[in-house]
């Protein structure tokens, strides 16, 4: 049985990520994987990472509780939100707060690039944007997948990480929307 975890980073409970989420979960329930969410709205944590990596800064238990269910996902599907071309604060704050040194990845004396703590995981995000898929990849060279993708998910040992790109959101009608549920419901079903 695959372990699948949830991670919604969008921080309005009415947002179309919320009903994203909820699609691809019961998806996975029908599949029979154990499935995990967090709404990073719910933690409570300071996002801040007031000193960096220089001095350790102890953890709340909502994020030890994150870590330990990270470290247990077999597959980790993250729905947020592109805002400004990154994603939403409350997201960037978690993954500075869970994503640390010894945590997921491992400096390694004398080598250019850390151990990866996360191998034999695999991911995908979820990303909703009011930007057309074609401009944000042509113009702006799809920075909020970049940076997640290449920045956090496998730098720190995700492989395969796959993204789902669902735009534009405002403005889009009702069976465009229906469609999208169907679309992520089935990503659920496959465990993708």
């Amino acid at each position: 049985m695959r372990n699948i975890l949830i991670i919604n980073g969008h921080p309005d409970k009415e947002s179309f990520n919320w009903a994203l989420a909820e699609a691809y979960r019961k998806g996975a329930v029908m599949a029979e994987a154990q499935v995990e969410t967090i709404n990073l709205m719910d933690l409570k944590f300071d996002p801040n990472l007031k000193y960096g990596y220089r001095i350790p800064f102890p953890l709340e238990p909502d994020l030890e509780s994150a870590i330990e269910k990270i470290k247990e996902a077999d597959h980790i599907i993250w729905f947020f939100p592109m805002w400004w071309y990154g994603t939403p604060a409350l997201l960037k704050g978690f993954i500075d707060r869970t994503f640390l040194p010894g945590i997921t990845f491992k400096y390694k004396k004398g080598k250019v690039f850390p151990e990866k703590l996360l191998k034999g995981k695999t991911s995908r995000m979820v990303i909703t944007s009011d930007t057309v898929s074609w401009y944000h990849s042509l113009f702006m060279k799809r920075p909020v997948i970049n940076q997640m993708k290449k920045g956090v998910l496998e730098f720190c040992g995700f492989k395969p990480v796959k993204t789902t790109y669902l735009a534009p959101i405002k403005n889009s009608t009702l069976e465009q929307r229906k469609k999208w549920l169907h679309k992520v419901t089935t990503l659920g079903e496959q465990l993708k």
